[in-house]
């Protein structure tokens, strides 16, 4: 039996795995298979699921640390990128998406010109690309602070239950607009040298629709024209579709 198996390298977790899987073909339960090996049962049966689903590959070490980035989009590259979340959406493509998040992003520069960029890279790209999260909350402090204040004591309470009785996600959603010459964000100089960002002289402008759960986890939608029922009723059909595929992926935690 081993104490923990937390403590092992990624090679000896992935044996266990492997071990683990075997044991449950033998006719162990899944307790007496999670004290053989030092894990939870939990992690057992989540292992079962998943090889169950993808087969003996599911049950493979993750690769460690930061990924690799390899190459650099360009100039040219970038405006490609961002005529195309302007213009499409994710399905358009034939991407499992059905929103735009970084994972999507990260998907279409991959398959269009074969660059790997880590989520937290496609991030920065989208802030710098002029994609950025608002921040809508401090308008309506200042516009009703004891509604907000009543509202976040006696209303969320109720609506944070329900959607953990149902396993549901909240997401809170916002509306904005965007100009690829919006104000340049701070960032350190040395004193008297003002730093210089070059932009192109080229202007453009679109709408966003976007959520963003209490994990983190940030969908979104570029449109033309005004914000309205049609484009609302189109924004939380795909998020509802996005949502329940990644609830139910083999690969999901709560």
């Amino acid at each position: 039996m081993i104490s923990d198996a937390r403590s092992l390298d990624p090679k000896s977790q992935e044996r266990i795995r492997y071990q683990a899987i075997e044991a449950l073909k033998a006719g162990y339960t899944q307790v007496e298979v999670a004290e053989m090996y030092g894990v939870t049962r939990q992690a057992v049966y989540n292992w079962n699921c998943a090889y169950k689903e993808s087969g003996k590959k599911s049950l493979r070490a993750k690769p460690q640390g930061r990924p690799k980035e390899e190459g650099k989009l360009k100039g040219w590259q970038c405006a490609q990128i961002v005529r195309i979340i302007q213009d499409k959406t994710p399905d358009q493509l034939k991407f499992d998406f059905v929103l735009w998040t970084r994972e999507a992003v990260q998907e279409l520069i991959k398959d269009k010109y074969g660059i790997e960029y880590s989520k937290w890279t496609v991030g920065r790209l989208l802030k710098k690309w002029g994609f950025t999260p608002q921040k809508p909350v401090r308008r309506a402090y200042e516009q009703n602070d004891v509604a907000v204040i009543d509202w976040l004591k006696s209303e969320y309470p109720k609506i944070r239950q329900k959607a953990r009785k149902s396993s549901a996600e909240i997401h809170w959603g916002d509306e904005t607009g965007l100009r690829s010459d919006a104000s340049v964000a701070k960032t350190y100089g040395r004193k008297g040298v003002t730093p210089i960002v070059k932009l192109s002289g080229k202007r453009f402008s679109c709408n966003v629709i976007s959520s963003i759960t209490n994990q983190g986890r940030l969908s979104f939608k570029v449109f033309d024209g005004k914000f309205n029922a049609d484009v609302f009723i189109d924004f939380m059909k795909r998020l509802i579709k996005s949502s329940v595929n990644r609830l139910y992926s083999p690969h999901f935690q709560i």
